[in-house]
């Protein structure tokens, strides 16, 4: 992981807030998922367009599955929203949306955004410039995932309670994390309340990518690297199962590129097909 206390969004924060909005711009509508304020939150610049990696033609696989993991999540939570599940953490927020652009659903849940100390901060000085702000509502929790106290007792801190269910979500995280962190992370999840859920992204190992697909996928691994956020782990479907039903969940199952496909793309004009390298685990308590 990149420094804790590193300014301004991290990079892989950043590249999928402008995937998710050049969704919006390139692929036939309608649009699978709809984020334009977190381009205004990341304020990019004026020419991010033409940066190599929102080349729209080779980014199709992957753009399809930002948007496809994002929709999910928060068709998972308006699935819940008036249940028993009442609150919402997402572990390695980044530049996540949600709060402001679901009010309705949101106000529904106290929301806990966990993340980096050094992009929290800068994130929340935005959230006030652009007249956001931080609502009673939304809990924003600094937490170094590899170092210093665990994200389980600084969510306590912050009023998380523990003795209810919670939905808890960490897409695009799992591959910057050691197995070690991820295994933590999952015991730490299955210690929640009765009725609790986590949906938790992986990156499949390179070999079980479609073979068309792992030229981008090396390229993508490059980037990350250069950028000082390399990927570290991966999973196949079995063994992210297996490490969840290890760690104390009740149930655990995958969600595969191929079911994303099925529920967001099936006959849309858009042609887009999720990426296989990126997979989900929804797991209960």
């Amino acid at each position: 992981m990149p420094n804790a206390m590193m300014e301004g969004p991290e990079s892989t924060a950043l590249r999928v807030a402008l995937w998710r909005a050049l969704h919006l711009e390139v692929d036939p509508g309608p649009p699978v998922f709809e984020d334009r304020i977190g381009l205004e939150l990341a304020a990019p610049s004026p020419d991010w367009r033409g940066r190599p990696d929102m080349e729209p033609v080779a980014t199709r696989r992957v753009r399809a599955s930002i948007v496809a993991r994002a929709r999910f999540v928060e068709d998972l939570l308006a699935d819940h929203a008036g249940g028993p599940v009442r609150q919402y953490v997402i572990l390695g927020a980044g530049l996540d949306t949600f709060v402001q652009r679901r009010p309705e659903i949101a106000s529904r849940f106290q929301v806990f955004e966990v993340d980096q100390p050094g992009p929290q901060a800068w994130k929340r000085r935005r959230l006030v410039e652009l007249g956001f702000g931080v609502p009673p509502g939304l809990r924003l929790v600094p937490v170094d995932f590899e170092a210093g106290p665990s994200w389980w007792d600084l969510l306590a801190a912050a009023g998380f309670d523990a003795e209810a269910p919670a939905l808890v979500t960490s897409i695009g995280v799992s591959m910057y994390l050691t197995r070690d962190a991820v295994a933590a992370t999952l015991r730490q999840a299955a210690g929640l309340a009765a009725g609790s859920i986590l949906a938790m992204s992986f990156l499949l190992p390179l070999d079980l990518v479609d073979p068309e697909e792992q030229p981008m996928r090396q390229a993508t691994e490059e980037i990350a690297r250069a950028a000082g956020t390399p990927f570290v782990s991966f999973f196949s479907p079995a063994d992210i199962v297996s490490l969840a039903r290890e760690a104390g969940f009740s149930e655990a199952w995958h969600v595969s590129s191929a079911e994303l496909e099925r529920l967001y793309f099936a006959g849309a004009a858009s042609g887009l097909r999720p990426s296989t390298s990126e997979q989900l685990l929804i797991a209960t308590v």
